[in-house]
């Protein structure tokens, strides 16, 4: 891991601990900048806004492409289906304790559980888009997408709060084969 990212990793661990300790509203940007030993100026390089600390979700075009290169032959809410399970084997390994907290910060705040739910409709948009370009009327398009993003919500934010849950990606696998 380079310098930069060992920085955003150590930003995001510390706001995340502070979020959790203090509480969202409470802890400043000036308040992580200093928990991670770096400028506010050094914060802002990272994450533009304190709630992308939180809500970051760079997965979209993965996303989007892992469901375009799906079969034309399959049904649509399959094809997405199967377009979440190879995008999530592509993703990175993640942080488990480290999303299962930002879910829990996310889910218990107000405003940041807007921000996740325009980040679904975002990621519900480039499926949509991903499909109508290969031929799927727009409103299957947009139904499959938000079924299974739904689907997928749900199951992670029933992961998140239950402390006794296995691994993530069984509850994402589990999810997506409800759906099948």
């Amino acid at each position: 891991m380079g310098k930069s990212a060992t920085t955003r990793a150590r930003l995001q661990r510390e706001a995340l601990r502070l979020f959790a300790d203090r509480g969202y509203d409470e802890t400043t940007i000036a308040d992580i900048a200093a928990a991670a030993g770096v400028t506010q100026m050094t914060f802002f390089r990272h994450f533009p806004a304190k709630e992308l600390v939180v809500v970051d979700d760079p997965y979209d075009p993965a996303i989007a492409h892992a469901v375009a290169v799906q079969s034309a032959d399959l049904p649509v809410v399959e094809r997405v289906r199967r377009g979440l399970l190879a995008a999530w084997e592509q993703l990175e390994d993640a942080d488990e304790a480290e999303f299962r907290l930002r879910l829990r910060i996310g889910a218990g705040h107000r405003g940041l559980r807007a921000r996740m739910r325009e980040n679904n409709v975002r990621t519900e948009a480039a499926i949509a888009t991903a499909l109508t370009e290969r031929g799927v009327p727009a409103f299957e398009a947009v139904v499959a997408a938000a079924a299974v993003i739904g689907a997928l919500t749900a199951a992670l934010l029933e992961w998140a709060n239950d402390p006794d849950a296995g691994p993530m990606g069984e509850a994402v696998t589990a999810a997506l084969a409800l759906l099948e």
